[in-house]
């Protein structure tokens, strides 16, 4: 439950927000900037997806919490430097909104999720090209790769650039892969492992399946694995730095198998 001084309403944490950057608020809050809270920002991000892929509703409600914290206060420096007000900021959210759901607000039908992103992306084709950009502009390119690369695939493909079939995609990864082990410097190895790296998540997405969140589990059972050898080696009173390769392995076996 909210403090019985402010009301569990995003009013009541824009009154708390406001208190905070008040005169006598704190110290702290007053001085960030909205540089010095974007890595923050990213991290409450991703915490709030490790929340969602874990399960954990509690973490997810903290971490939904502390991501509106983040978006409210960005839009209170606007408010204070004179830039922009909520207002703007919520106005053209909703504007957009409508504009880009022609299936609901508009003329067009949409028999099923295929159709309404393809309508999406054609106001949003057609935005681009009033501008005179990309459709690939819009997608940050500080994401990381992976899911950069994944989506602007992905606009590609729906704007009718991609392979013809799963097995071309497939092909490419093993030929980037030959290209590797044929590159004569380290430049060229470097250039052709993003090039390989480009293709696996090409494959991915022809598979459905979300590259970035592929790997983080990937990498979530090898931390598991990993830190039960650790534990495995203690437990037995063995180094774990002095067992030979083979000793991991079988250790490496073991952890699978119990993970």
């Amino acid at each position: 439950m909210a403090d019985a001084t402010y009301s569990d309403t995003y009013e009541g944490v824009h009154q708390v927000l406001e208190r905070l950057l008040g005169p006598d608020g704190c110290p702290w809050d007053k001085k960030q900037t909205r540089e010095s809270l974007t890595d923050m920002f990213l991290e409450e991000c991703y915490e709030l997806v490790e929340a969602i892929e874990e399960g954990d509703t509690g973490k997810i409600v903290e971490e939904l919490g502390d991501v509106l914290f983040h978006v409210m206060f960005q839009m209170k420096l606007g408010e204070d430097s004179g830039e922009f007000t909520q207002d703007v900021v919520l106005g053209g959210l909703v504007d957009k909104l409508v504009r880009r759901h022609t299936h609901v607000f508009g003329d067009e039908s949409a028999s099923g999720p295929d159709d309404a992103i393809a309508n999406w992306d054609a106001v949003k084709r057609q935005e681009r090209a009033e501008s005179g950009g990309s459709i690939l502009d819009g997608v940050p390119k500080n994401m990381p790769a992976l899911a950069y690369a994944q989506a602007v695939q992905g606009r590609a493909e729906r704007a009718g650039f991609d392979w013809d079939s799963f097995q071309g995609v497939l092909d490419k990864v093993t030929e980037e892969l030959a290209e590797i082990e044929a590159a004569g410097s380290d430049e060229e190895r470097e250039k052709e492992l993003g090039d390989l790296l480009f293709s696996v998540v090409n494959a991915a997405r022809w598979m459905g399946i979300d590259s970035e969140a592929s790997l983080r589990g990937t990498n979530r059972r090898f931390y598991q694995r990993y830190t039960i050898m650790e534990r495995l080696s203690r437990d037995r009173g063995v180094a774990f730095d002095a067992l030979t390769i083979d000793a991991k392995e079988a250790l490496w076996q073991e952890a699978k198998a119990n993970s």
